[in-house]
């Protein structure tokens, strides 16, 4: 059985459809929601910014960890010297208040740790959750039993408690954003094993699987060859929401003291000093806050844009950008032809009705009925008077 034939059987059109059609007709959906397109280039341009970081830096003549003293101004209590918090053409957004330290190289290096973290992070628990998932739904019914369990006590855990008990005890000499990404990864893998086994369960009952199964292959042959592609829609669409849940919860972590420790800036961690310099320095607030903001924003109108894409059956969560006019009208025009032939068709059935109505009521009521009011009743008023009148 050819991997195109499997992948149309398992769409459920019976006709061969090559894997590039299908890429590029998830293309051209996702190319028809232009909120899905814009938050495309806002991520492309956050990833990019973070991978360039050090280039950045080195344009700029700056570093995000070098102390400068002299651009603070200690009898103030270390507010940056100059206006809108020290911005000039050596620091283009202005250092960072008590160590004077360049903002904006702190805000791209902090692309850096945030969007890495998150990436990593959602690697992990999708692997652990695709594996889990399978093996759930491939096994016996004591491996289901036992794995589901799992799923749901890891499910239960609070996920920012568990995190603060873990990454308390951790030494400190342990790299900090591995282990953030390792304990995120290591905690919240539960809600997506579970859509990994339903969908699984659902899969196995398909033909091509039957068949495959009835070939002779193999538990993890079945589910190489033969589950994995049909799991990759799901997978792909949940992986896409949980990076901007993971770069909350990366920022929620570093906020709170038990993220990513100082020297190595984190947007999270900017957070957490800057709740007390909003008005001396209110950019030093609002530019790590706008960035998670962003970012968070993009990647979720991105996630919900994939999902629309790889399953067209269902709507879009966030209508902003997706044509609702263009889609009115087309409604709206298909709808036209439609009502006139239900029109049509509604006419002829009444017509039929009446005919039928007209037909054999009316033959019945000239017919017999006429003939016994014009027979019996009137012989019987003729024959009375005559029999009176020749007695008399």
């Amino acid at each position: 059985m050819s991997e195109a034939l499997v992948a149309s059987q398992a769409a459920g059109t019976g006709t061969p459809v090559p894997a590039a059609s299908g890429a590029r007709q998830f293309w051209r959906r996702l190319r028809a929601q232009r909120a899905a397109l814009v938050a495309a280039v806002v991520v492309a341009l956050l990833v990019l910014v973070a991978l360039a970081a050090p280039l950045l830096t080195a344009l700029e003549g700056q570093d995000p960890t070098t102390y400068h003293p002299s651009l603070i101004d200690s009898a103030r209590g270390g507010v940056p010297v100059g206006s809108l918090g020290g911005i000039s053409s050596d620091h283009w957004l202005g250092v960072e208040p008590q160590t004077g330290r360049d903002l904006f190289a702190r805000l791209v290096y902090g692309a850096r740790v945030s969007l890495g973290v998150a990436l990593a992070a959602t690697l992990v628990q999708v692997l652990i959750a695709v594996v889990v998932g399978i093996a759930a739904a491939l096994g016996n019914r004591w491996v289901d039993q036992l794995l589901s369990r799992a799923t749901d006590i890891i499910v239960a855990m609070p996920l920012m408690i568990m995190s603060l008990a873990l990454l308390a005890i951790v030494p400190s000499g342990f790299p900090r954003p591995v282990l953030v990404a390792l304990v995120i990864g290591l905690i919240a893998w539960g809600s997506p094993a579970k859509i990994v086994r339903a969908q699984t369960l659902t899969l196995k009952q398909l033909d091509y699987v039957s068949a495959a199964r009835l070939s002779g292959w193999g538990t993890w042959r079945i589910a190489r060859r033969e589950l994995l592609p049909g799991l990759a829609a799901p997978v792909i669409t949940y992986s896409a929401l949980l990076v901007p849940q993971n770069i909350t919860v990366e920022a929620a972590l570093s906020f709170l003291g038990v993220g990513v420790k100082p020297p190595t800036p984190s947007w999270g961690q900017m957070l957490t000093a800057a709740d007390v310099w909003y008005q001396a320095a209110p950019q030093y607030l609002l530019l790590p806050a706008g960035a998670l903001l962003v970012t968070v924003l993009a990647l979720t109108v991105l996630g919900d844009g994939v999902r629309t894409a790889l399953d067209p059956r269902a709507a879009s969560r966030l209508r902003v950008g997706t044509g609702r006019k263009r889609e009115a009208r087309a409604a709206a025009g298909a709808g036209t032809p439609v009502k006139a032939a239900a029109g049509s068709l509604e006419k002829a059935a009444a017509g039929s009705l009446a005919k039928a109505d007209a037909g054999p009521p009316a033959k019945a009521d000239a017919g017999t009925p006429a003939k016994a009011d014009a027979g019996a009743p009137v012989k019987a008023d003729a024959a009375a008077p005559a029999k009176k009148e020749t007695k008399a």
